[in-house]
């Protein structure tokens, strides 16, 4: 007998193998597609692997860029995307190693997505109904071990129905309303602008407008605060004053004192209970809260850190650790990593280990946790996670915090006025989460009820109410969650496909003119492209499939004859939908094209023009006869701040690089801020690669070390600049 176990990712495919293996396992590569051939118990094994989706839905017997699609199949992927050519190689070996086995185990993550990337493995390229499933949420070898042995006999269909009823739907809505938005511009208007929508994208841009709304149509209201400065900082009982005439009168009685008598004093002791184990979401939340790592790229972090079996899987909505999982021999395994070694041993020393679960459950992975395995060296990024992680359980499982609170009311010429301390008395869990656990800590002097304290100043500050705060990317996702609209997996891909049509820019998201005015128009005469409720229903019925409440056939009937009520509302007034978006768009690019301030007439516009050569900056006055110009790295997306540079007062623009940070820079190549150290001048650098001189060459980041032979040698050597004009020395071009 020859088994063929598949998995998910090459990585998860040698990490099966090690751990199943009686001896070393034999690692084979063909066309740069690994698997591996190994015995375990005498049964030969072979292990190959997926690369996520090896098939994905198209349209059937396509006619043309049309809707409505419901006639859709299954294909390999390399013939729909030309970036998922390199599948067809990874199709090829599992069709080799199908043909010389005659039992079968699917290893994918045991998800919606993985079940279904295994399944469609099994059913299309090994023409198998069924087979064995190992489920587990570690990749560590005694997990992975047990995990075999303990495999089901069957698939679960339930969870395989679920998945595949999802991606018909998503790709009916997808396709459908994306479609319907761009032939719309185009039928009214001749012009092509891809504008794309879905069942969770629509409602979510629609969250995110009327949040939008509400700032702009948000009008401040003045008010007061008295404050009184001394031995404590105390604010007036009343808090804000909204009536000018009687704050001033109170200012006006009191201004003048020295000092306040204390009259009463209020001591509180309250128990912090520690935190929830991290399910996605929290992780996510917490990530972009400490380090401001957007949710999609601290998922893809901590999926890394998974398939080197140093956490658990990621993609859970559990805050609930299982009574079955054996947090001591965890915490036995991390206890070698001496960062964490005297905390665990202070955990160790308990009766028992009783973590802080939370109320949420997922009925196929436990939160996520170490594994225990002590990581090599990690990215920067990853190894923030990680740390995250680790003190994360760490701090569940530690006793709560007590913490005191101090209220002591002030009497300034029989004005009340309170002041307020709060200190953490025992630690409890804040040790353990560390530089995580930050509270303000205002200590309040020894006070007696009837003596006096000092005071050396009042104040009285104006000010105003603030809009509605901008969602930033994490409480999007959370807001997302507590609407019960898309997946722990899919929430941060839907709003990262907000971004890329333009519907929002900025990480304190702002919704553009293109993405208001979609949202008002579809409100007008689409509604129910909107729908949160029909989305939430949706959600409802693929986790009845999952349950087995519900028939997969039947679910994605009901989704289709749903949409098509939409479309063929849709249809009717198409031509006034596609004119309003049209419009809109043309707004949004003239938003997003003025940089500023023309620098050098004065008078005119930085705006973001098209050349033969790709974009640049030019004054809107050069017909006037203003030359002003700047020239712009091919390889970035540029966005207007609305900021001046402090030392040259030229605007700064935002450079977004696919893969990195962005950059705020300013556009004058000659700002001190870009200026170079005098010792580097006089360097002479040769290039490592051809031993040419290297020259130094200017951009709008900076200025760098280059090779003269560009473009046949393309080394370049970044220059620490110094913002300090008297140890710096201009540039000649």
């Amino acid at each position: 007998m020859v088994e063929l176990i598949i998995s998910e990712k090459p990585s998860q495919a040698a990490k099966i193998a090690e751990a199943l293996a009686d001896t070393k396992p034999k690692k084979v590569v063909e066309d740069k597609v690994s698997y591996y051939e190994l015995t375990h118990d005498g049964k030969k094994i072979f292990v190959g692997c997926a690369v996520g989706h090896l098939f994905n839905l198209r349209e059937k017997d396509k006619k043309g860029w049309t809707y409505p699609v419901f006639d859709t199949e299954w294909v390999e992927s390399y013939k729909i995307n030309k970036g998922s050519e390199f599948t067809k190689k990874y199709i090829d070996v599992l069709s080799k190693l199908a043909k010389k086995s005659n039992e079968f185990v699917v290893a994918c993550d045991y998800d919606l997505e993985g079940s279904l990337i295994g399944y469609n493995v099994l059913r299309f390229i090994a023409n198998k109904k069924d087979g064995r499933r190992m489920k587990f949420s570690t990749l560590t070898k005694e997990e992975l071990q047990e995990s075999y042995a303990n495999a089901s006999k069957h698939l679960d269909f339930h969870l395989i129905e679920s998945g595949e009823a999802r991606h018909i739907i998503d790709f009916y809505f997808g396709i459908n309303l994306s479609r319907a938005l761009t032939l719309s511009v185009k039928n009214a208007t001749k012009s092509f602008k891809l504008l794309s929508s879905g069942r969770v994208q629509g409602p979510t841009l629609k969250l995110l407008a009327e949040r939008e709304i509400e700032i702009q149509e948000f009008k401040s209201k003045p008010f007061w605060e008295l404050e009184a400065l001394g031995d404590v900082t105390a604010q007036h009982k009343d808090g804000k004053f909204w009536e000018e005439k009687e704050v001033k009168k109170i200012y006006e009685k009191i201004k003048n004192e020295k000092s306040a008598v204390v009259r009463e004093i209020t001591k509180k002791t309250q128990l912090q209970s520690p935190p929830n184990p991290f399910d996605l979401t929290s992780l996510q939340l917490e990530a972009y809260r400490l380090f401001k790592i957007n949710p999609k790229d601290s998922l893809a972090l901590a999926q890394s850190l998974y398939t080197k079996a140093y956490i658990s899987y990621p993609r859970t909505s559990s805050n609930q650790f299982p009574p079955n999982l054996n947090l001591k021999s965890i915490l036995q395994k991390l206890e070698k990593q001496s960062e964490y070694s005297k905390l665990i041993q202070e955990l160790l020393a308990k009766n028992k280990l009783k973590p802080n679960n939370g109320k949420k459950t997922d009925p196929a992975h436990p939160p996520i946790h170490p594994t225990g395995l002590s990581p090599k060296k990690l990215p920067e990024k990853e190894s923030k996670i990680y740390d995250l992680i680790v003190r994360r359980t760490l701090a569940t499982l530690a006793d709560p915090a007590k913490r005191e609170s101090v209220s002591s009311e002030l009497d300034i010429k029989k004005e009340p006025f309170i002041a307020t301390g709060i200190k953490t008395v025992e630690p409890g869990w804040h040790k353990f989460y560390g530089k995580y656990a930050k509270f303000d800590e205002i200590n309040l002097p020894d006070m007696k009820e009837g003596s006096f304290i000092k005071i050396k100043k009042i104040n009285l500050h104006s000010k105003e109410t603030q809009p509605p705060k901008r969602y930033t990317p994490a409480s999007v996702i959370k807001e997302l969650e507590n609407r019960n609209l898309g997946t722990k997996a899919t929430r941060s891909q839907i709003l990262e496909a907000l971004y890329q049509r333009n519907y929002i820019v900025d990480q304190s998201i702002q919704v553009t003119s293109l993405g208001l005015k979609t949202i008002q128009t579809l409100e007008k005469y689409c509604p129910e492209i909107l729908d949160e409720e029909m989305t939430r229903k949706l959600e409802q019925d693929m986790e009845d499939i999952r349950e087995n409440k519900e028939t997969k056939e039947k679910v994605i009937d009901k989704a289709e004859i749903h949409l098509s009520k939409i479309l063929k509302h849709f249809k009717e007034n198409e031509l006034k939908i596609g004119k309003a978006l049209f419009e809109a768009n043309i707004e949004t690019l003239k938003q997003e094209s003025k940089i500023g301030q023309c620098p050098g007439c004065k008078e005119g516009t930085l705006t973001i023009k098209k050349g033969r050569f790709g974009l640049f900056i030019a004054c809107d006055r050069y017909k006037e006869g203003c030359k002003t110009t700047f020239s712009l790295p091919s390889n970035a997306l540029i966005k207007p701040t609305e900021k001046i540079c402090k030392e040259c007062s030229f605007p700064e623009v935002l450079v977004i690089k696919k893969g990195k940070r962005p950059q705020t820079v300013c556009l004058n190549l000659e700002c001190k801020t870009k200026a170079i150290p005098l010792e580097v001048l006089k360097e002479k650098r040769n290039c490592p690669k051809c031993n040419s001189q290297l020259i130094i060459r200017k951009s709008l980041y900076g200025s760098f070390f280059s090779c003269p032979k560009y473009p046949k040698c393309r080394h370049i050597e970044s220059i620490q600049h110094k913002n300090e004009s008297e140890k710096n020395i201009a540039v000649s071009k």
